[in-house]
């Protein structure tokens, strides 16, 4: 936290004086139905705020000197919601995009990972650690940040864990982490002396039961790898306050688990609610935590107990009650009105006891420029022909008429379903792109900048279904690499020739024609862009390909086609 000297005397006093009617108070936010989140129980009253922070509940009017008041209308009043792990670089936007998008869903506090970002950065992380939180307590958003626990150099990672508004590592590899990686046994130790928290990746599904151990027996913070309801069943089991997260393309797993939570009733302390990663498209058009709380409350989850996932059951797991989660005395002042507890509506958003955004409009965003952080590109490409990109097949059957070919799925089905080896025909020494009746279009996952053989990946994909043209864009971390989507070879190899001008992008093209692009030009994984620019952007790039035949539902293709690189990362298929 800032080292700004306090004087603690005068702020005690003050407090005191405004409880006499000896001094004058920020606001009072009267006429509510407040939740208490301590007795699950709403109550009317008012709030009084002083100084950024709630200093009494229901005061004295006739005794109180205020300088604001405001109607509350009869509404629920409830504490600001919390995102318990969110990735900065996800969403593609800056933090002050991210901030018109978010923050009129009444979110008004977020834990975020920088990992991709920083690995991008390669050499000069430290610097796009600063640079990303350059100015943060001017954010109409509260923000919490974890150093890099994997992805990125241990020099980085100590380097980060000093700044502000860092408190506690990131997640950890898995597959490093269970393997005696000495750098992550480095990582871990220094976030022990400062007294840190540990962001837990668990690895449920790759690791066994002996290895689970580890991260829960070295004081991990938490885990938000969990799929299924035994996942969740093991999770609480080691001791972890667990994620239940709802990121891109994960609406199947997050009915999973709510269902889970329900019919097998875990109790709901155990849980915090998080994106992990999400659109700004599915901000703009759904919502965010605000939108997992009725959905939580659609599948049978009490809404009281869904709202105190997404506010107190954070900033206890964090140690923060005493400072956010509930509206308390000296608690921030973070409250939304909503008309509903079961389907929550931020008709008003305060932060620190102003009002921050009004009807799903932000009415104050700092004013802070990225244009710095923007990197050229560095082409690596100029010597991939399109012949690198046919698929080969796996195997072949003894009767030359079969080929074994990969099958990826968008990331959003579970890790489960990304991949699988399945049987095509095969005509004239040509795999023929159809499975169960379907037409699918080509995937390639493609190495930037090769030493020596380019390593490539290729087969069939069921996410995005174009009958022409192509699709390609880029992620830089922890390694450099491209997916492409087309039918034809020649096309796919133009189209990503046309992204590997950019640090990063997503383009389409017809026929060699650019036909939309989104440059993503702040260390090749966000854009530099106002909110309304980048939905435009990612709009258009939807036009186009449905222009070519495919039908999108759900995030947008840009979205989708980014997250592929987590399971590629985490099934190994990039080197």
């Amino acid at each position: 936290m800032q080292h700004v000297k306090i004087d603690h005397y005068e702020k005690v006093r003050a407090i005191f004086d405004i409880l006499h009617g000896k001094k004058e108070a920020d606001l009072l936010v009267r006429n509510l139905n407040i939740l208490d989140v301590h007795g699950e129980t709403v109550y009317q009253g008012s709030i009084l705020v002083y100084d950024k922070r709630i200093v009494a509940l229901n005061p004295d009017e006739a005794t109180i000197k205020v300088r604001q008041v405001f109607d509350g209308k009869g509404l629920y009043a409830i504490p600001g919601l919390i995102d318990a792990h969110l990735h900065f670089e996800s969403q593609l936007a800056n933090p002050t995009a991210l901030a018109e998008a978010m923050v009129p869903c009444g979110t008004t506090t977020i834990f975020a990972e920088c990992l991709d970002l920083l690995s991008a950065a390669g050499e000069d992380g430290v610097q796009a650690a600063k640079d990303l939180f350059r100015d943060y307590h001017k954010l109409p958003y509260r923000l919490f940040a974890f150093a890099p626990g994997k992805k990125t150099a241990a020099s980085v990672t100590k380097a980060v864990l000093e700044m502000e508004p860092v408190i506690g590592l990131g997640e950890f590899e898995h597959f490093t982490y269970s393997s005696g990686n000495d750098d992550d046994f480095h990582k871990a130790a220094w976030v022990r002396e400062k007294g840190g928290f540990l962001n837990g990746h668990w690895g449920v599904t790759a690791l066994s039961d002996m290895v689970l151990n580890y991260l829960p027996a070295i004081g991990v913070s938490n885990n938000h790898d969990v799929w299924t309801g035994d996942d969740i069943e093991k999770s609480i089991r080691y001791g972890f306050p667990t994620h239940i997260k709802f990121g891109v393309g994960s609406n199947e797993v997050i009915r999973t688990l709510l269902r889970s939570i329900v019919d097998r009733k875990f109790p709901t302390d155990n849980f915090m609610l998080c994106t992990d990663n999400i659109s700004i498209e599915r901000l703009q058009k759904m919502g965010h935590m605000d939108w997992i709380i009725s959905l939580c409350a659609d599948m049978g989850i009490n809404p009281i107990k869904a709202i105190k996932m997404a506010t107190y059951n954070t900033a206890r797991s964090f140690h923060m009650d005493d400072q956010i989660g509930s509206l308390t005395p000296g608690r921030f002042a973070d409250i939304v009105l909503t008309d509903s507890l079961s389907r929550i509506n931020p008709l008003y958003v305060f932060k620190d006891g102003e009002l921050i955004a009004e009807g799903g409009k932000l009415l104050r965003n700092a004013d802070i420029d990225y244009s710095g952080m923007r990197t050229a590109g560095r082409p690596g490409l100029d010597d991939l022909t399109p012949q690198a990109l046919d698929i080969v097949p796996l195997e072949v059957s003894a009767d030359g008429r079969q080929a074994k070919v990969l099958l990826f799925d968008v990331y959003g089905r579970g890790h489960a379903k990304f991949h699988q080896e399945i049987w095509v025909p095969l005509r004239d020494g040509k795999v023929v792109q159809e499975h169960e009746g379907k037409t699918l279009s080509r995937l390639c996952v493609v190495q930037r900048y090769a030493d020596g053989k380019r390593h490539i990946v290729s087969g069939l994909f069921q996410g995005v279904n174009v009958s022409r043209g192509a699709v390609a864009t880029f992620w830089p971390a922890p390694t450099p690499y491209f997916v492409v989507v087309g039918q034809d070879s020649e096309e796919m190899c133009h189209c990503l020739k046309q992204v590997d001008r950019y640090s990063g992008a997503c383009i389409v093209t017809d026929n060699k024609v650019e036909k939309a692009v989104m440059p993503l030009e702040i260390h090749g994984v966000m854009a530099d862009m106002t909110v309304d620019e980048l939905t435009s952007s990612a709009a258009a790039i939807d036009a186009a390909l449905e222009a070519m035949g495919n039908r999108n539902e759900g995030e947008p293709v840009v979205n989708k086609l980014l997250s592929l690189f987590i399971s590629l990362h985490r099934f190994r298929f990039m080197e």
